[in-house]
């Protein structure tokens, strides 16, 4: 068995171990304490001390919340019913008073400051890591629509719940602390009084279930905000304005746009009513049972008996519900972290994934400046894909060939340069660059020897130096902007902008940016493949938006520009296929034919077919 054969075999054991995941509705208590651990040790790799200043911030405030709220109260009753000296109650008094004056100001300019300068730190870092994560999975991820979800739920919710699970520490030691304090208090004054304060445990366990529904109730709509904001893109954006106003297509998005809607309705009637009892039946456990009886003990304990001091039957009045609340907000803190889990667990394996095509674990073996490019027997079909996007695919590209892949849509042929590109792994066969397994080279430095232009290709809202070199522009690198836009054709129109190459592309972020169409944007995308001095270059439909006359004229000029260069090509117009060296021609995943335009006309077969069919178009014949 190849190295390849064991990571594919062992990427297939990984997947359905993610499948048998995904298949557990519910997280064990040690995945939901290791998920939340998760989250608190990602922002103490990004700010170390960002923890400890919060959570002793909230021990110290807790401690002076009891103080100041609760045994002042008590201490100042209790001295007048019992006649002692008010002196000692007053410097206590005074003491807490300038506590609480240095914590309110310290804690303004943490809140304002410290905290929001941390925070800002922690969300850079953790979307960074998001974003390297997101460039290094494989494309097949993206065609996966579980993998899709998942990816979407971590980048949008990833941040919020990070710092949710802060802020579910903080308060539950805030709670801990307060609600020792408090109980000690209350046990002091009569032991009995604890059992009303247990009464929100029970209630706890009817938290759990709520929290659960809550998240089937969440996530139950992520597949439909997905649909609703498709939907939603379609209305406002260039791409698809004329469709929607030479069309009835708008008719049929509206009215999926007014199914997402009823399914919103769906999902709040199955999960709400549930909800709304729950809700209830722990609302009514907690004002009932546990603060009104501890209310009605205490009165009976100090009218009735006598037993019970006014300033402690105060402090009960006042610390009940506090301590009530306390343990059911603990409790029920426990549902959240549960809660927290289900939604970081998105991130955790987002982040955790590994890659089918994984740059850190490629070979360390760095080509050389091009080369031959073999393919032996490789086939390779899509996840879900019943039949194979390219089978039993056996050439040699020779270093410097300019090659043509030509044939009818589906045929393969982007397939093909997605394999050769290394963005998908073949499922049989294997993929040569000077002999070696290209698996077997650093990702990043086999890559980096191609210049590629698609045919989807968009550009960025940067600017056209930006969007030509794909990176920070110099001023030394002007010159080399400008000579490679004039190569491309798309010079004369980025010349009539006022700022030239510094030109903003989009209206995005920029209202005096230039939009362009599609043809010259084609152009810009053209530009890189002058400007970057790559050993070959693969562009798929290049001159798919140009005119015969600019097409001619790029091709002209590609070839001029990269003599010496390999060159691969996808071109549905067959008289730009005359420039190549060799051909091949692509049916239903195969190659069928492979020679130079002469060759290949002389053979009479599939390529000539099309080649006259096309030719007659512009020659009015039939």
């Amino acid at each position: 068995m190849t190295r390849k054969d064991k990571k594919q075999k062992k990427q297939r054991k990984d997947r359905k171990k993610e499948d048998k995941k995904k298949k557990e509705s519910k997280l064990s208590f040690k995945r939901v304490c290791s998920d939340n651990f998760f989250a608190l040790k990602l922002i103490h790799r990004s700010v170390p001390l960002y923890l400890p200043i919060w959570f002793g911030w909230s021990v110290l405030g807790a401690l002076l919340g009891f103080l100041s709220n609760t045994y002042i109260l008590r201490m100042a009753v209790n001295s007048v019913q019992l006649g002692k000296d008010p002196g000692s109650t007053l410097l206590f008094i005074i003491i807490i008073v300038v506590a609480e004056t240095g914590f309110s100001f310290a804690t303004g300019f943490a809140s304002h400051f410290l905290i929001p300068k941390m925070r800002i730190k922690i969300r850079g870092d953790i979307q960074r890591r998001l974003f390297e994560k997101a460039s290094t999975v494989e494309l097949a991820c993206y065609e996966r629509p579980e993998f899709y979800d998942k990816y979407v739920r971590a980048m949008e919710e990833a941040l919020n719940k990070v710092f949710d699970v802060v802020d579910t520490v903080d308060q539950m030691i805030w709670r801990v602390v307060n609600l020792s304090a408090n109980s000690l208090l209350l046990y002091l004054i009569d032991p009995w009084l604890i059992l009303f304060g247990l009464i929100p445990v029970v209630l706890g366990l009817l938290r759990k279930v709520e929290v659960s529904e809550y998240y089937k109730y969440v996530n139950g709509q992520k597949p439909i905000d997905r649909k609703k904001n498709y939907i939603r893109r379609t209305f406002y954006q260039n791409d698809y304005a004329k469709e929607m106003r030479l069309t009835s297509m708008y008719k049929s998005l509206f009215e999926d746009y007014k199914g997402c809607w009823k399914s919103y309705l769906k999902i709040l009637r199955r999960h709400g009513s549930l909800r709304t009892l729950l809700g209830f039946i722990i609302e009514c456990g907690m004002s009932i049972f546990a603060y009104l009886g501890a209310i009605l003990f205490s009165i009976y304990r100090t009218v009735v008996q006598g037993t019970m001091l006014y300033g402690d039957c105060v402090v009960v009045i006042n610390s009940i519900m506090s301590v009530s609340y306390g343990v059911g907000s603990i409790v029920s803190g426990f549902g959240s972290f549960r809660e927290h889990a289900l939604f970081i667990e998105n991130m955790r394996v987002f982040l955790d994934y590994k890659p089918a095509i994984d740059e850190n674990e490629e070979g360390d073996c760095v080509p050389k400046q091009g080369g031959d490019l073999t393919f032996e027997h490789v086939s390779f079909s899509y996840e879900g894909q019943k039949g194979r996007a390219v089978e039993d695919l056996n050439f040699t590209i020779r270093k410097g060939e300019k090659i043509a892949l030509v044939g009818l849509n589906g045929s393969g042929k982007s397939s093909l340069v997605k394999l050769l590109l290394h963005l998908y792994e073949p499922n049989e066969g294997r993929i040569l660059l000077d002999g070696r397994e290209i698996s077997s080279y650093n990702l990043s430095s086999y890559r980096g020897l191609f210049s590629v232009v698609y045919q989807d290709c968009k550009n960025f809202s940067a600017t056209v130096g930006e969007n030509v070199l794909l990176r920070r522009v110099e001023e030394k690198d002007k010159e080399l902007v400008e000579n490679a836009l004039r190569e491309s054709g798309g010079y004369d129109k980025v010349a009539t902008f006022e700022k030239g190459v510094d030109t903003v592309l989009t209206k995005e972020f920029d209202k005096n940016g230039e939009v362009l169409s599609g043809g010259e944007t084609q152009k810009i995308q053209l530009a890189r493949i002058f400007a970057e001095n790559r050993p070959i270059a693969v562009m798929d439909e290049p001159s798919s938006a140009l005119d015969p006359i600019a097409e001619y004229r790029m091709f002209q000029n590609m070839m001029r520009a990269c003599e010496g260069k390999t060159v691969v090509f996808i071109s549905h117009r067959l008289s730009s296929a005359v420039h190549a060296n060799r051909i091949f021609m692509m049916r239903e995943g195969r190659l069928v034919e492979c020679g130079t335009h002469e060759e290949l006309m002389a053979q009479n077969g599939h390529y000539a077919d099309m080649f006259r069919k096309q030719a007659s178009n512009y020659l009015g014949k039939e």
